[in-house]
């Protein structure tokens, strides 16, 4: 190969990798068994008698992957439909229950750890019994380890909706009353104080929340490789827009991305928004077809060995901010800046709004009754559990989205990253995608490079 030749094939190159990468972070991250018996361990030093009782998922909704409970999956990292846990703290017991399963269940989804010999071995539990055996064994431990049962009586979370927004959602579906029915969780309630009236019930959640909130070091490596993963897709959706294009084409770029990488969807129903579209928050449509000179909003996060990442851009279809949208996105942008400058351990709300209010004055630009502050915690959930945040802690994980909507103007800009807070600040787990107006629109000229 000649010089001349060489020289093309090294261009090529570049441009293949900067056009088209090809990014593999390989195998799914996990977690090792170790990481849920210690959890498991951990929970149980916070109870000092009786049982703890979790339920499982029973089936996948219809169209999905199976996605196991977040709170049952936390302490057991088990997929299996239908199993039931039980903690025992004063013997330091962890007992799993596991439906007996027909052939014909076998042969459709596999045999699940009953058939496995080695099943204890591998996951650490001190029994695993048929779910058949559940209500005897309550029955037969419950006096001898005292008479209280510590149930999730708190609302479950789910993907993408905090326990709080359980209850919303549900007091929403039940506006109509052929609606209104009870939860399965409430209903297993009940069906155990029918079983164990003289049993004491009391609320698990506040002390698994108060362990979900800090993320472990496995979680922490998790959650980086799935930061990099959604960053890359967000970056290819970016290269995805172009005007006459439509919103679904850009959620399809970023999806194929997370995908590839071993995620096994979207941590929440994407949101791309154009146009009068980036001032509807939760819009999730995806259908409108792309002008030139919209602003394209986009809130995108993977879903990576169950969890989650949040991240939000806004950019110009054309590839150049206008003035007006320039002047917007500035302002939104530097105070999320700010806020992230202020993120430490023992930092308070006040502080950063306080960080916030300096920096803007210093800078000269009005933060428009924008404040800052702290935003909503990330983790199993992308409106990740955990009591209000008085002060930030190393290991806590949140996302900051300062944004601004002008529906008459067809002006919505929000940006918002994903950080963990570390022991002297905080790691942006997103910074990958591109949010300073010169960075964007510098790899949205690459758009033009790629039809040339």
């Amino acid at each position: 190969m000649n010089k001349k030749h060489l020289k093309r094939a090294i261009v090529f190159f570049v441009l293949a990798f900067l056009l088209y990468p090809s990014l593999s972070f390989g195998q799914r991250t996990g977690y090792t068994k170790e990481e849920f018996m210690r959890r498991r361990a951990t929970l149980i030093e916070k109870v000092s008698d009786g049982l703890i009782i979790l339920f499982g998922e029973t089936m996948p909704l219809p169209g999905t992957h199976f996605h196991q409970d977040n709170d049952f999956y936390y302490l057991t990292g088990l997929e299996d439909p239908g199993a039931v846990l039980i903690l025992v703290p004063k013997t330091r017991e962890s007992c799993l229950f596991l439906p007996q399963q027909t052939p014909r269940e076998e042969l459709m989804g596999g045999a699940n750890l009953l058939k496995d010999a080695k099943a204890k071995e591998k996951t650490g539990f001190t029994e695993i019994y048929q779910v058949s055996f559940f209500d005897e064994y309550i029955g037969r431990n419950l006096s001898r380890t005292g008479m209280t049962l510590h149930l999730r009586l708190s609302p479950g979370d789910t993907i993408d909706n905090a326990r709080y927004e359980t209850l919303i959602f549900t007091a929403r579906q039940a506006r109509l009353h052929y609606n209104d029915q009870i939860s399965l969780d409430n209903y297993r309630i009940l069906k155990l104080k029918e079983r164990f009236p003289s049993a004491v019930f009391k609320d698990i959640t506040p002390s698994i929340d108060a362990l979900r909130v800090i993320k472990s070091p496995e979680e922490i490596e998790v959650m980086r490789r799935n930061g990099h993963i959604s960053a890359e897709g967000v970056k290819q959706a970016m290269l995805a827009t172009r005007p006459s294009g439509y919103e679904y084409e850009i959620e399809a770029a970023a999806i194929h991305v997370v995908l590839k990488n071993g995620a096994t969807g979207a941590a929440y129903p994407p949101i791309v928004g154009s146009g009068p579209n980036t001032c509807i928050l939760h819009y999730e449509k995806n259908e409108r077809q792309v002008e030139d000179g919209d602003l394209v909003l986009m809130d995108f996060g993977g879903l990576l060995d169950y969890m989650c990442m949040d991240i939000s851009r806004t950019w110009p279809a054309s590839g150049k901010f206008t003035k007006e949208q320039r002047e917007v996105y500035e302002i939104a942008l530097e105070i999320q800046k700010a806020c992230i400058e202020a993120y430490r351990p023992g930092v308070t709300n006040e502080d950063v709004q306080k960080h916030v209010i300096e920096v803007m004055k210093k800078k000269g630009l009005d933060p428009r009754g924008q404040r800052g502050g702290f935003g909503h915690y990330v983790g199993l959930c992308t409106h990740d559990v955990g009591p209000r945040m008085e002060k930030l802690q190393e290991g806590m994980v949140f996302a900051i989205e300062p944004g601004f909507y002008y529906p008459e103007k067809n002006i919505g800009v929000r940006i918002e990253d994903t950080v963990l807070i570390t022991k002297d600040g905080c790691e942006v787990l997103t910074k990958d995608v591109p949010k300073e107006i010169d960075e964007v629109e510098k790899l949205l000229s690459q758009r033009e490079m790629k039809k040339k």
